[in-house]
């Protein structure tokens, strides 16, 4: 069974995956990958009105085959500033 890695953006610091897990195909590598997204963007928002995210999969040649992203953009839909960047 192959063994997958799945390094990981937070909008700020790029985690690469170490251990990786096994699994039957890259098909379910991919949707491990995407499954994994909001989970990682839960843990880092809110902070500021726009973040990006990514997983990009690997197997064990290294060459990345797969990647999912997510982007966060929050904006006023009038000129306002909000209370937490007024300080």
């Amino acid at each position: 069974m192959p063994r997958y890695f799945f390094d990981v953006f937070d909008g700020e610091d790029i985690s690469r995956d170490a251990v990786g897990i096994d699994l039957d195909h890259e098909d379910m590598a991919a949707e491990h990958a995407a499954a994994a997204l909001p989970d990682v963007a839960h843990d880092e928002l809110p902070d500021g009105m726009q973040r990006d995210f990514w997983v990009k999969v690997r197997p064990e040649s290294g060459d990345y085959i797969f990647t999912a992203d997510l982007k966060f953009k929050a904006d006023w839909l009038k000129n306002k500033n909000p209370a937490w960047e007024t300080g």
